[in-house]
C-alpha cells in the first residue's frame, strides 16, 4: 500500500493565503532573568590554621587560612576579638579585615595577649559559613632589666629584672 501512495501524485492546494508577517521577539525579560542567576555558588568556609612557631611578636601576630574547595573567591573577611576570662565573650568588641590572600598579619596587639581568630570567603554570591575559631597568642614584652639591683663577682653575677605583662608569663631565658 506505501508503494502504491508513494506512485501517486499529490495535488496539495493551501485555503490561506501563507501571509508571513516579520515579527520581532522581545527577548528583554529572559535576558533579566538569566542575568539575576548566579552560576557561581558562594564558597565553601575556610580552615583556619593553629598558631605556627614563630608568627608572633609582642605587637603582631601572622593568621593564616586555607580553602580546601575550587572555589571562586573574591576576598576573605577576618574577624578577631581578645579573648578575657573577665569579660564574657560577648562583651569584646570584634574586629573585621578583608583581605585579598590566605594569610594576613594584624598589628597593634597587646603583649602576651590572646586573641579568638575566624574568616570567611566571599564572591558575587554572598559569604561562606565562619570558619573554625582558632586561638593564638601575642609573645610576651621584653622584661626591664632593674640596673641598680645587679650584682656579680668572680664566679657569680645576680641580675634582677621586672615584667611588664599583665598575664603570667611561662618561663624567661637568661642569655649571657
Amino acid at each position: 500500500r506505501l508503494e502504491e501512495f508513494l506512485k501517486k501524485e499529490v495535488d496539495l492546494k493551501l485555503s490561506t493565503v501563507p501571509d508571513f508577517e516579520e515579527r520581532v521577539i522581545d527577548f528583554s525579560e529572559v535576558e533579566q532573568l538569566m542575568n539575576s542567576i548566579n552560576i557561581i555558588p558562594a564558597p565553601c568556609a575556610p580552615v583556619i590554621n593553629p598558631q605556627a612557631p614563630n608568627v608572633a611578636t609582642g605587637t603582631s601576630l601572622r593568621v593564616c587560612w586555607s580553602l580546601f574547595s575550587d572555589d571562586t573567591v573574591e576576598c576573605y573577611q577576618l574577624c578577631y576579638k581578645t579573648v578575657n576570662s573577665e569579660r564574657h565573650s560577648d562583651e569584646q568588641p570584634e574586629h573585621t579585615l578583608k583581605v585579598k590572600e590566605t594569610y594576613c598579619t594584624i598589628t597593634n596587639l597587646l603583649p602576651n595577649t590572646q586573641y579568638e581568630f575566624w574568616v570567611s570567603a566571599l564572591n558575587a554570591s554572598g559569604i561562606s559559613p565562619p570558619s573554625e575559631r582558632a586561638v593564638y597568642v601575642t609573645a610576651p614584652s621584653p622584661p626591664t632589666i632593674k640596673s641598680k639591683k645587679i650584682r656579680s663577682c668572680e664566679n657569680a653575677a645576680l641580675v634582677c629584672w621586672e615584667s611588664g605583662d599583665i598575664n603570667p608569663v611561662d618561663s624567661y631565658t637568661v642569655e649571657l
